[in-house]
């Protein structure tokens, strides 16, 4: 899919982009529920930031690991967390985003991505984009990931006026 780190990550950027107006909305907008029957499905702009962004600490664990090694403790704990969990493990993920001050939301909305990228650069190549596995990994919690939430990011945003 990818020849080489700095194109994935030059479009892995690019997708982030629209996301990074979430650090900037009040903490009212932050904390707005959507319309439950809407595209955002009831969530808050928090509930929107706390589901990425926690996939992105994965990947940066992930991503860690493989700077130091071959193997990734932290995807085999996730691995193991979502086979025994499923999507309750997102809801679990959610919650400690909720009790989270509004301000550490929006530190790690605009630090995590960023972390991201700087330790993807370090990890060897043939870690991550020369293997399909890590790489579907990455792509799956970044690019495809923010695509996927693109409508409830449009919902959040048109709710606050944006």
């Amino acid at each position: 899919m990818y020849l080489n780190a700095m194109e994935f990550l030059e479009e892995e950027r690019e997708e982030w982009a629209p996301y990074e107006a979430l650090a900037d909305l009040s903490d009212e907008d932050l904390e707005r529920p959507t319309d439950p029957d809407g595209p955002a499905r009831g969530w808050t702009g928090r509930d929107l930031a706390g589901h990425i962004v926690a996939w992105l600490e994965v990947a940066l664990g992930i991503a860690r690991d493989l700077a130091v090694g071959e193997r990734s403790r932290t995807s085999e704990e996730i691995d193991a967390a979502w086979e025994a969990e499923g999507d309750a493990l997102n809801e679990r993920l959610m919650a400690t985003w909720r009790a989270l001050p509004l301000e550490e939301v929006r530190r790690r909305i605009r630090d995590v991505p960023g972390e991201l990228r700087g330790t993807l650069t370090v990890v060897p190549e043939a870690r991550w984009v020369k293997s399909p596995g890590r790489m579907e990994t990455f792509v799956g919690e970044t690019i495809e990931h923010y695509q996927e939430h693109r409508p409830e990011l449009a919902a959040i945003l048109a709710a606050a006026g944006r």
